[in-house]
């Protein structure tokens, strides 16, 4: 059943572009960049699920069916029918991802809007678990192919890791403009070799083709305990990236994502798994690698360097998710601002965020060298993307239910199936928190903790604030009965209540005692939407002669700018001369409290982070020669 009341931007652009050029060019898009992570799990995920197996006395034929029966119907289940299926669908004014769910399920669920905000400050928690860890198996699994050229290699393995992934981090600075474009063909060439080499040897079983029947993986499933639940959690790994299809909808819009899925990946995925599979079957000690040992001799070092190069375009869409959800949280006021650099001048969405980016690299080489092999960082990955996955459907429920309009039995006959699903593969995982779990959890966790303690000092921190506040439309009353010495030109304040004069204003006038002839307050909103129209983003209030009002909205998807806001400002007839202009900013230095409303630990953390903040005038662009600071003690 199709969504009744949801209008797409991107089902527009489907249809525009349904016949021509650039219905294809999107269509290869997404499979370099949402399907690259899901694209390299065949290095790993096929091969720890059965050496777990038959090392805990499982006979091969046995694991192998029931291991691939199992990654079959994962993939069919939670990729093909939740995320390309039906999550394709609940687009928010064309856009993807935790935060878009969010807010789509908050327009439409007043009351469990609380519950929606914590899913979605857990979920965007349990990415950057994810963000870390991608880089780090996946690369580390394409170049363990070394191993098998010469043994000599194994020394280089975990030096030549490293030296990808600082590469890797180190040239997100200069935008990945340029070399995104080929991605896409890269991975399309991938996914052919992946095909390919599960064609080759597809035949050497013939058994392999029982795997498709779902008895197979339920017998390993139920016959076999904590053992099948443990296996469970390593055939996760074939779906880890599934959650990217949902997040980069607005770049590529639902019909390319479903098509590539459906027509490319999908088929090559299971053909490679299916060709593995057979392997096995046939020569029991291909398992030590049996991705690699599909192609013929001469074909391996051109098959690491191909895998390398698609590990790390994997690890290249999960470091831009990272930046594009770390703009979304510091938009929602669930994070400090960060500082973003532009590095496409065609391509919105291209931005860099150099300490997210130097955050993730230091996390990233922790994990290399904490557990140093891939076979050890299979037992962590799983969680973070479980998580995520259990998070997105909970959220969905509530879309699907109330904004689609569909029947609440039918809307619990597809998600709690779905859910029961997730829940045994986060169960499955959650067996491995001692083995590695442990990590992303601990990510997932100390992110959240930041998340609320920033959204409640924040509130805490404009209780304070608003007690040395006053109304604006008192003020200009008592300035127009009371009128100080008036200076020529416009000054802008920066406040987050329109209707409140700023602590700056307030300033100014009790140690300056003067006012300038133009006033305007300016305050950015956040919406709970992606992006806002153009016609949409300032509204322009006269309050009196001397002070004027602009609210600007900004979607969550958005970056605020201020000398933008003043252009468009001219449509609604006020003009700002940006030489004549002051730009008026309060720099609050937070003290603690003995009254603090706030436990002492978290009082202390609240005031780190709000020091770590970047400069408002560097976030919102403002040119920094015009820019006066006011200085004023917070306590919290």
């Amino acid at each position: 059943m199709a969504p009744a009341s949801t209008t797409s931007a991107s089902s527009e652009s489907d249809h525009h572009h349904a016949h021509g050029k650039q219905f294809w060019l999107l269509t290869l898009g997404a499979i370099g960049v949402v399907y690259g992570d899901i694209g390299t799990s065949p290095l790993y995920a096929f091969r720890e699920s059965v050496t777990h197996a038959t090392k805990h006395g499982l006979s091969g034929e046995y694991a192998v069916l029931g291991v691939l029966s199992l990654i079959i119907w994962s993939l069919l289940l939670v990729v093909t029918l939740k995320y390309v299926l039906i999550l394709l669908r609940a687009d928010n004014n064309g856009e993807g991802g935790t935060f878009a769910l969010m807010a789509l399920g908050q327009s439409v669920a007043k009351r469990s809007s609380p519950l929606l905000f914590a899913l979605g400050v857990m979920g965007a928690s349990f990415f950057y678990g994810d963000a870390i860890l991608t880089p780090a198996i996946s690369v580390l699994s394409a170049v363990e192919g070394l191993k098998l050229v010469t043994p000599a290699f194994e020394q280089f393995i975990l030096p030549l890791t490293v030296l990808i992934i600082v590469g890797l981090f180190a040239m997100q600075a200069s935008g990945t403009d340029r070399v995104a474009r080929y991605f896409g063909p890269i991975t399309l060439v991938w996914f052919l070799l992946l095909a390919l080499g599960g064609l080759l040897h597809i035949v050497d079983d013939p058994r392999v083709f029982n795997a498709i029947n779902p008895y197979y993986g339920l017998a390993l499933l139920t016959q076999n305990g904590i053992l099948g639940l443990a296996i469970l959690g390593l055939v996760f790994l074939a779906v880890t990236g599934a959650e990217a299809l949902y997040a980069d909808l607005g770049h590529f819009g639902r019909s390319p994502i479903q098509l590539a899925w459906s027509s490319i990946v999908l088929p090559c995925l299971v053909l490679n798994y299916l060709g593995q599979g057979a392997l096995v079957l046939s020569d029991p000690a291909t398992i030590a690698n049996p991705f690699y040992k599909l192609y013929p001799s001469w074909a391996l070092l051109p098959m690491v360097i191909m895998a390398t190069v698609a590990t790390v375009i994997a690890s290249q869409a999960v470091i831009t998710g990272a930046f594009s959800i770390t703009r979304q949280a510091v938009q929602l006021g669930l994070l400090p601002r960060f500082a973003i650099r532009h590095t496409s001048e065609s391509v919105a969405g291209q931005i860099y965020m150099p300490r997210v980016n130097r955050l993730l690299l230091i996390g990233v080489l922790i994990v290399v060298f904490i557990f140093r092999e891939s076979s050890n960082l299979a037992a962590a990955y799983g969680i973070s993307v479980t998580a995520t996955m259990l998070i997105d459907t909970a959220m969905a429920f509530f879309v699907i239910w109330k904004l689609w309009r569909w029947p609440l039995g039918l809307v619990l006959l597809l998600i709690v199936p779905l859910f029961l699903i997730e829940q045994a593969f986060f169960l499955a995982n959650a067996l491995k928190i001692f083995e590695g779990g442990w990590f992303p959890l601990l990510v997932a966790l100390s992110m959240a903790l930041v998340m609320f303690t920033w959204v409640y000092g924040t509130k805490v921190l404009a209780r304070a604030t608003k007690k040395n506040e006053a109304e604006i439309d008192w003020l200009v009353r008592h300035l127009e009965a009371k009128p100080p010495h008036r200076v020529p030109g416009t000054a802008v304040f920066l406040t987050g209540d329109p209707y409140s004069a700023p602590t700056s204003l307030m300033h100014n006038l009790k140690h300056n005692r003067v006012l300038h002839e133009r006033n305007i307050l300016l305050s950015i909103r956040t919406e709970d939407k992606p992006r806002v129209p153009r016609h949409e983003r300032v509204q322009v209030e006269r309050i009196s002669d001397g002070f004027i009002r602009v609210i600007a909205h900004y979607g969550f998807m958005e970056t605020p700018n201020v000398p933008k806001i003043f252009e468009q400002c001219r449509r609604k007839d006020l003009n700002v001369d940006f030489p004549a202009t002051s730009f008026f900013l309060s720099r609050r230095s937070l003290k603690p409290t003995s009254k603090s409303q706030m436990p002492r630990w978290q009082e202390q953390l609240f005031i780190k982070l709000a020091g770590q903040a970047d400069d408002a005038s560097a976030y919102f662009q403002i040119p920094p020669d015009r820019v006066v600071e006011v200085g004023t003690q917070v306590q919290v």
